[in-house]
């Protein structure tokens, strides 16, 4: 795909993706799709693309579906927005999904790990925890520290920190943790695994007995654990319905889920009849926690409207079914294998894997195919695009809208059209700075600075009102920054702000009539102490020539023969040493006289600015 570190797709290369998509394998349609629509190595070609992503989606392939229903649910690339076409496709993969939660163990199952290759912190920081913390975390569990033995368990059995899966070592060291009896956490861990027989042999009896054990040592979890025990196993469900009940109580969203579905099926023994009204109430509650299952009943309600008392709202359906998928086991595999290719050096392999990603609807994998673009040089359209595609969604990351924002502001000053496309910045801005940016704060306040109006959801934010002044309005921004940032860093804000403020303190100062007579007279002062410290070592410089150079004179005149000298000599001598020492004890008075005045005028000067500075900490403060 890549012919002298450009792409260009040839017609053989096509060829053999086509081959490829006939076949079956439906990555190969996303990415005829993806080439098609994008203007990635050949012209755009809209027909063709719609063509191979309903291909891959009719073969229920997860990213085909996933793509189609973003690119209907923004109304781009020539799809037409329909958010009912767009359920219809997340419906579908959702419920994969929901199956794929269960399996998330198997080795092409990742969780989606967010690290953005524009932040050199998320890079050097998973660098270092697949080089340094996994021999720490080893070297602490081996030990015998539980919380180590817990971490590093967790870290293989999911592939978190770049640590690779390795469910052999997960379930040992998960072993060791909680045949400790002494973290709740750790043993409903270990039981689950004994209860489904995952990664080592199934022992139910094993496993309750931990469960038992978590739960009165106080494990929410648990709870439900021993409810899907007593329903599924013992079908018990009047155990079951008391445990599900306890659990989701106390904030489990597996006990509101499976609640839920006793209300649904008419499992309540209370109540054995079926009652849909609490079960998408206890779903639409487990949903809100990010449960996959729950997300996806809670859907079909919203999407339908057929549940008396709740309306039909197919865009808050379609938003739950998107988050469900942006989760998805498979996909957080590919993302997984994108950024192995990045950091082993294959850009262009990694470019081709989070465009893959990015057509899906993925904002990580947006950004970062946005970056690659950039650093590899390919097409200025390449970068918008997902640069574009990702402040599309619902809730994007800041830095997308950052990018996209300083592209809007930077295009205002080649484009007649200025006033619209600041306005686009501004927009960026204040949807960066509403998500928590700093950097998107800052950028506001320069705008205000300049005589920008900004929007009224970023005067809420910042509780002022279009009437206040703009030093106001600034200063209450940059607090709210110093504030995300860190009280104790020295930042871009933290220097903004002390410069407002400073300029507020002392158009205080000035205003009143005796301060401003203070700020006159410090710079007075100031200006003193500024021609009095030269001429005071220019004296101490001119005292020290002529001290030595009577030295000198008295040691010159002292080697002289005194058996020979006559009368008249001495006479000549003592004459000069009177007129030497007249002319010093002159030296010395003026030099004593310059030296008072100037320790006077420096103290006086000292005396002004200290009360100069004084007034202006007071307005500071």
């Amino acid at each position: 795909m890549f012919h002298a570190a450009q792409m260009n797709i040839t017609s053989k290369s096509v060829a053999l993706l086509q081959e490829s998509s006939c076949f079956g394998n439906h990555k190969a349609s996303l990415l005829l799709a993806s080439i098609h629509l994008s203007n990635l190595g050949r012209s755009v070609n809209q027909q063709q693309g719609h063509v191979y992503s309903l291909i891959g989606a009719s073969g229920d392939s997860r990213f085909a579906l996933m793509h189609a229903g973003y690119k209907h649910t923004q109304g781009i690339d020539g799809f037409p927005e329909d958010l009912d076409m767009a359920y219809s496709y997340y419906s579908n993969v959702a419920a994969q999904s929901s199956i794929d939660r269960s399996r998330i163990h198997e080795i092409t199952q990742y969780t989606p790990e967010h690290i953005y290759l524009n932040n050199k912190e998320d890079l050097d920081r998973l660098t270092h925890e697949a080089n340094e913390v996994y021999p720490y975390l080893k070297m602490q569990a081996e030990r015998g520290h539980i919380e180590y033995q817990k971490r590093l368990g967790s870290a293989l059995y999911w592939g978190h920190r770049g640590i690779a899966k390795d469910i052999a070592s997960a379930v040992k060291w998960l072993e060791r943790s909680a045949m400790q009896m002494n973290d709740p956490t750790a043993m409903y861990d270990y039981s689950i695994l004994l209860m489904k027989g995952q990664g080592v042999k199934q022992n139910y009896t094993r496993g309750l007995r931990l469960l038992k054990k978590a739960a009165v040592m106080g494990s929410v979890d648990a709870l439900n654990g021993l409810g899907w025990y007593h329903g599924s196993i013992l079908n018990d469900h009047k155990h079951a319905m008391k445990y599900f009940e306890q659990a989701a109580l106390n904030g489990s969203a597996d006990g509101m889920f499976n609640l839920g579905i006793y209300h649904l099926n008419g499992k309540n023994p209370e109540n054995p009849q079926k009652n849909e009204t609490a079960a998408f109430q206890q779903f639409l509650n487990a949903s809100r926690s990010g449960h996959v299952s729950a997300s996806v009943e809670a859907a079909w309600y919203l999407s339908t409207g057929n549940l008396e008392g709740v309306s039909q709202d197919v865009e808050r359906a379609v938003i739950m079914l998107k988050k469900v998928c942006d989760q998805n086991g498979h996909l957080g595999f590919m993302i997984r294998e994108a950024l192995q290719a990045y950091l082993q050096g294959s850009w262009q392999g990694a470019f081709v894997k989070y465009v893959l990603a990015a057509e899906t609807g993925l904002g990580l994998a947006q950004s970062n195919a946005a970056y690659l673009c950039q650093e590899l040089n390919l097409s200025y359209d390449c970068q918008w695009r997902y640069h574009y595609y990702s402040i599309l969604n619902y809730d994007p990351h800041p830095s997308a809208l950052l990018q996209m924002g300083d592209h809007y502001y930077y295009s205002s000053s080649m484009q007649e059209d200025s006033l619209s496309l600041v306005g686009q910045a501004v927009s960026m801005y204040s949807r960066a700075a509403l998500a928590g940016s700093p950097q998107g704060m800052y950028n506001l306040v320069v705008l205000a600075q300049q005589g920008h109006v900004l929007p009224r959801s970023v005067q809420g934010l910042f509780n002022v009102s279009r009437y206040d002044q703009t030093d106001v309005l600034v200063e209450k921004i940059l607090k709210r920054c110093v504030k995300s940032e860190g009280a104790d860093a020295v930042t871009p804000c933290s220097l903004a702000l002390l410069g407002v403020q400073m300029g507020k303190a002392w158009r205080r100062m000035t205003q009143n009539g005796a301060q401003l007579l203070l700020v006159y007279a410090s710079l007075l002062s100031l200006c003193v102490v500024i021609v009095i410290m030269p001429l005071q070592n220019s004296l101490e410089q001119q005292v020290a020539s002529h001290r030595e150079a009577q030295l000198n004179a008295r040691a010159s005149s002292a080697s002289q023969d005194g058996v020979n000298l006559n009368r008249e000599q001495d006479g000549i001598v003592g004459g000069t040493y009177r007129r030497t020492g007249t002319l010093w004890l002159t030296i010395l008075n003026e030099e004593q006289w310059l030296r008072q005045t100037s320790d006077l005028a420096v103290t006086l000067s000292g005396v002004c600015l200290c009360a100069f500075w004084t007034t202006l900490l007071y307005h500071l403060l």
